[in-house]
C-alpha cells in the first residue's frame, strides 16, 4: 500500500474519502457516517500525494491551489471538515500535523520571522489588506467588517451578526458623551463610525495599509463626519496623545508575541486615568504554537495567534486590569462560512481579478480557517482592561443593556 494510502487510513475513519491516484488506482476510506462529509478527489501526479506527506497542510494548499489535487465531489470544504472532524482538537491526537523534525524547523524560522519590526509589519498588512478593494466587496458584508462576528443565532445572515458583533464591543467600551476612542487596526473604519454614529465618540483610527485608509477617509468625508472621525497611517507605537477609550479588533495577530508587552504598554500609557480598553483577537485554546507553513507564506506573513497565556503574562506587572474575558468558540466558524459561500458563489469574479490559482488559494484558506475554528484549536477571545478598577461597574449588567440598547 502507498504510503498516502497509509496516511489517509489513519486519518478517514468516519465519512468516506475516495481517492483516484495518478497512475489509475482507486482506493476508498472510511464509512459513511451521519454528520461527516463523504468526498472524491483525484491526484493528477504523483509528486502531488508526496507533498502532502511531507507536510499536509502545506501540500494539501499547494496542490489544490495549483490543480495538482481535484476534489471531484463534494468541494474543498467538504474535504477538509472531513480530515479535521475526524482528528478534533480536543482528542489531542494531532494527526494532520507536518512531522516532529519539519515542525522543530518551522518552530525556529517561525519565530525569527514573527519579530515584526515597524518596517516589516507595513509589507506583512500591505501582503494582505492591500488586496483589490473589489475582492472584498465580493465576499465581506457592505461594512466590510474583516473580523469574527457575533452570532446570537447560527441562522443569522452575515450583516446582522456582524452589526450586532458591533454592538457586542461597544457594549463592553462603555462609552460616554464626549469620550475620545483610539481604534488600532481600524481597517476599512467600519467599527470607528459606528461608535461615532451610535454614541457621539470622537474616534482616531490607525491603520497601516494605504488602501484601507483611502476607503476609511471617504467614507467619513461622505457621512459629513470627517472632523470627528480621523484616520492615519501610523504604527500604533508612535501615537500620541490620551484616549478614554481604546479598542482593537482584528490586529493583535499582527503584533508579534515579542512586541506584546510594548503593546500593552503603549496602551496603558495612551488611556486616561479611567481608560478601558477592549481586545478582539482570534487566539489559541491550548498553549503557544506556530502559525501553520502554508498561512505564514500566502496568507499572513508574519501573522501569529496568541493562547491566552501569552496575552496574559504580556501584560503582568503593568497594572494594566484584565477586567472582563469572553471566549467565543464557534462564531469564527459560522463568519467563515458565510464569507467562504460569498467566494464560491463569486468565483469568475474573482478569476478575472486574479486568475484560478488565487482563487482556489482563497477557498483554501476560508476552508482551512473555517475548520481551525469549528475542530482545531482556535477560538476568538475578547477581553477587557482598565486602568484601575472602578473605571467599570462591577457585574456585566451593563453590558447586556447597553447592547441590548443598540440593537
Amino acid at each position: 500500500m502507498a504510503l498516502i494510502d497509509l496516511f489517509l487510513a489513519a486519518r478517514v475513519q468516519r465519512g468516506q474519502l475516495i481517492v483516484h491516484h495518478a497512475d489509475g488506482k482507486t482506493k476508498t476510506f472510511g464509512t459513511p457516517t451521519p454528520g461527516f462529509p463523504e468526498v472524491t478527489i483525484r491526484f493528477a501526479d504523483k509528486g502531488a500525494a508526496a507533498a502532502i506527506l511531507r507536510d499536509p497542510g502545506l501540500g494539501a494548499g499547494e496542490a489544490y491551489m495549483q490543480g495538482r489535487l481535484v476534489v471531484e465531489r463534494g468541494d474543498v470544504r467538504d474535504l477538509v471538515n472531513l480530515l479535521t472532524s475526524n482528528d478534533p482538537w480536543e482528542a489531542g491526537a494531532n494527526k494532520l500535523a507536518a512531522s516532529a523534525s519539519r515542525r522543530a524547523v518551522e518552530a525556529v524560522t517561525h519565530r525569527v520571522g514573527r519579530i515584526n519590526m515597524a518596517k516589516r509589519a507595513k509589507r506583512n498588512v500591505a501582503h494582505h489588506y492591500d488586496l483589490s478593494d473589489r475582492l472584498y466587496d465580493l465576499f465581506l458584508d457592505a461594512d466590510r467588517q474583516y473580523s469574527c462576528a457575533y452570532y446570537t443565532d447560527p441562522a443569522n445572515t452575515l450583516e446582522q451578526a456582524q452589526a450586532d458583533k458591533k454592538a457586542h464591543i461597544a457594549a463592553k467600551l462603555a462609552l460616554q458623551p464626549g469620550m475620545k476612542v483610539l481604534d488600532i487596526g481600524c481597517g476599512w473604519g467600519g467599527m470607528a463610525l459606528y461608535l461615532h454614529a451610535k454614541t457621539g465618540a470622537e474616534v482616531l483610527g490607525v491603520t497601516l495599509s494605504e488602501e484601507q485608509l483611502k476607503v476609511a477617509r471617504r467614507r467619513a468625508e461622505e457621512a459629513g463626519v470627517a472632523d470627528k472621525v480621523r484616520f492615519e497611517l501610523i504604527d500604533y507605537r508612535h501615537v500620541t496623545g490620551t484616549f478614554d477609550r481604546i479598542v482593537s479588533v482584528g490586529m493583535f495577530e499582527h503584533v508579534g508575541p515579542a512586541h506584546y508587552r510594548t503593546f500593552f504598554r503603549k496602551c496603558r500609557d495612551l488611556l486616561t486615568e479611567d481608560g478601558v480598553m477592549l481586545l478582539h483577537t482570534i487566539g489559541r485554546a491550548g498553549g503557544p504554537g506556530v502559525t501553520d507553513k502554508w498561512t505564514t507564506k500566502y496568507i499572513f506573513p508574519g501573522g501569529y495567534n496568541p493562547a491566552l497565556s501569552e496575552i496574559v503574562a504580556a501584560n503582568e506587572g503593568l497594572r494594566f486590569m484584565v477586567t472582563d474575558v469572553e471566549v467565543l468558540r464557534l462564531h469564527y466558524g459560522y463568519t467563515l462560512d458565510a464569507w467562504y459561500d460569498r467566494t464560491v458563489a463569486a468565483r469568475d469574479a474573482i478569476v478575472a481579478l486574479y486568475d484560478a490559482p488565487f482563487y482556489r488559494m482563497w477557498q483554501f484558506y476560508l476552508a482551512g480557517a473555517s475548520a481551525a475554528f469549528q475542530h482545531g484549536g482556535l477560538v476568538n477571545y475578547q477581553l477587557q482592561f482598565a486602568r484601575n478598577r472602578h473605571a467599570l461597574p462591577i457585574t456585566r449588567d451593563y453590558m447586556i443593556e447597553g447592547e441590548r440598547a443598540l440593537r
